[in-house]
């Protein structure tokens, strides 16, 4: 089998306290880049229609999988843009709860292990109002010119997180690992 980050790359810490994030967005980015399945390559999915712009590094959590039919996502917090494609240690502290077109799409909210000026926080509950307030608006608003409705519920904490991770390291080995 040839290198693909999603099937090659460990997920990290099964318990989820460190889990490996591969990067395909770079915060403040308008650029929708996703994972190509077959070649591990990243590909220009769009520019977003919307004047809107990534509020956290976007990516996924390799040797996972979700009923959306992509790994799970993952926002890590730093106070630098990642490049896309590196891969980052972070820590799972929360999760917001979303329905792209009716389907479940949850994102995993995590912080950058090796970046102090986040490494302390735990748990969503710690982050500010106005980040939450922030990452919910973008969420909502970055499809709607593309007429796609996005339904934002609330955002939950690491335990409920790190099931859903879980869970998807269960699905990605039922569903995935033995068609490779």
């Amino acid at each position: 089998m040839q290198f693909n980050p999603w099937h090659t790359v460990s997920y990290g810490d099964p318990s989820g306290d460190i889990v490996n994030g591969i990067i395909e967005i770079p915060k403040g980015s308008r650029a929708k880049y996703e994972l190509n399945k077959e070649t591990g390559l990243l590909m220009l999915d769009r520019v977003l229609y919307s004047s809107v712009y990534y509020p956290a590094n976007y990516g996924f959590i390799p040797q996972t999988y979700c009923d959306d039919g992509d790994p799970l996502d993952i926002l890590i917090l730093s106070q630098i843009d990642i490049q896309p494609l590196c891969m980052v240690p972070a820590k799972i502290i929360g999760v917001m709860r979303m329905l792209d077109q009716g389907e479940a799409d949850d994102k995993l909210i995590a912080v950058c292990a090796n970046d102090m000026s986040v490494a302390h926080i735990n748990d969503i509950s710690e982050m500010p109002a106005h980040f939450l307030a922030e990452t919910r608006q973008f969420f909502e608003e970055y499809k709607v010119l593309e007429k796609k409705v996005v339904k934002i519920e609330e955002f939950q904490g690491a335990k409920l997180a790190k099931k859903i991770f879980q869970h998807a390291i269960n699905d990605y080995n039922e569903k995935i690992r033995p068609t490779l």
